[in-house]
């Protein structure tokens, strides 16, 4: 029994998986509002499958790319469960979660936005294996030419919305729009993991960020 939490992106959600199963979801695709709903969320779905906390066995918890202060709000919510019920801590990619979410006959390409037409993104094949690391790209429209040669492309995720008018006449890629992150898609890469017993420390484990946060300059008048 697995309990999973998304908050890369915008969107915040929550799943209990059991043997890969989802039992039960919520979730807000358009929130920004993580801090007010995961709570809410976890409470619900706990109550929907009849579960208490003592009945997990892990937390598992997307660990980005994506948003700094999403990403912070969904591992200091794990951390605090799993240290309230002594239980081990999962991370699963989100990236990764994503690709499972989005399966198909082709090489699958997640994005999350980093702004401008920066985007955060990864490889996999059509069986989900991943074939080329996270990295941050610039995308224009000649992104994945070399790819594309051999392989039809699925792009999906609310970085590629953004660039989808780059790719909307181009045959060998597919920009699947308005796809969001959920904790279902976690369902089969937690579950892996604790079979694996491969877990983070829940004490020091850190989001992969990628890129360093950068603070906006304050507009309030005196702070600098």
């Amino acid at each position: 029994m697995i309990l999973c939490l998304e908050t890369a992106t915008p969107s915040c959600s929550v799943a209990l998986v059991h043997n890969g199963e989802v039992l039960a979801c919520e979730e807000d695709p358009k929130g920004q509002n993580h801090s007010e709903k995961i709570t809410l969320f976890i409470d619900k779905v706990m109550k929907t499958a009849g579960i208490s906390y003592d009945q997990l066995d892990a937390v598992a918890v997307s660990m980005g790319p994506g948003s700094y202060t999403g990403l912070r709000i969904g591992v200091s919510t794990a951390k605090g469960i799993c240290y309230a019920v002594s239980k081990p801590l999962i991370a699963v990619e989100t990236l990764h979660a994503m690709a499972y979410g989005c399966k198909n006959n082709g090489f699958l390409i997640p994005m999350i936005d980093a702004r401008r037409m920066e985007v955060y993104a990864a490889i996999f094949d059509e069986n989900v294996n991943k074939i080329k690391d996270t990295e941050a790209l610039i995308i224009d429209e000649n992104s994945f030419a070399e790819l594309k040669k051999d392989h039809h492309l699925y792009l999906f995720g609310d970085g590629a919305d953004k660039c989808a008018e780059l790719f909307e006449n181009d045959d060998k890629i597919t920009v699947i729009k308005e796809f969001y992150c959920s904790a279902k898609y976690m369902n089969i890469i937690a579950q892996r993991k604790l079979d694996a017993k491969d877990f983070v420390d829940v004490a020091y484990f850190e989001p992969f960020y990628l890129k360093d946060f950068v603070p906006g300059t304050p507009t309030v008048k005196g702070l600098h």
